[in-house]
């Protein structure tokens, strides 16, 4: 199975397991829009699958814990909100093997990942709450300058964990230079005296 966001992929019969990651600022809506297609051999071209075809969505956070881990039909959509800032692995696999193994082993997934305040449906918002063509951009660009704002401390949080990560490496490159110079001290006095009890 192989996935390509936005795009779509190729995936073998075998329950094959295809991860990828999204950074995504914390405290953010994420929807993935997904169709499946299954190969047909005498046809030579992918056809829509089954009904009875599904997929498994497993979505985990920075630290390793699953946010969302469910099964879905041959066609749909998940949903989650992201509650930790940094690189989130999103993975997909077929749950029937019987179905792709019968097809030619082929499955293919359009995959759409939307991040943010592309995830609103403006038009709807606007039929909802009865807003006027400039409320409505009004509340665009306030959506778009939120999120601006959760990727603006993202990118914070990012440049921070990096700081302190190169003042470890320098703080033991430093260390290392120390024991270093150390050996070599140590290794020219043990020469110097033994070169004089040899002579």
């Amino acid at each position: 199975m192989s996935v390509c966001p936005g795009a779509c992929t190729s995936i073998s019969g075998r329950r094959e397991k295809r991860c990828f990651i999204e950074e995504i600022p914390d405290e953010t809506m994420v929807i993935g829009n997904y169709k499946t297609q299954l190969w047909d051999k005498t046809a030579e071209t992918f056809l829509p699958s089954t009904p009875g075809l599904g997929m498994h969505v497993e979505v985990k956070d920075p630290d390793g814990k699953a946010i969302l881990s469910r099964q879905y039909g041959s066609e749909g959509r998940f949903i989650f909100t992201s509650h930790t800032p940094g690189e989130h692995q999103i993975c997909l696999h077929s749950n029937s093997t019987r179905m792709t193994l019968f097809s030619g082993g082929k499955l293919r997934v359009h995959l759409d990942i939307q991040i943010g305040e592309h995830t609103n449906n403006y038009p709807e918002i606007a039929a909802k709450d009865k807003l006027t063509e400039l409320q409505l951009r009004v509340r665009q660009l306030l959506d778009q300058v939120e999120q601006i704002q959760k990727e603006q401390n993202y990118q914070r949080y990012r440049e921070e964990r990096f700081r302190l990560t190169s003042e470890s490496t320098n703080q033991r490159v430093l260390w290392w230079s120390i024991a270093q110079t150390l050996i070599l001290i140590l290794t020219g006095i043990w020469q110097m005296k033994h070169l004089k009890s040899f002579f």
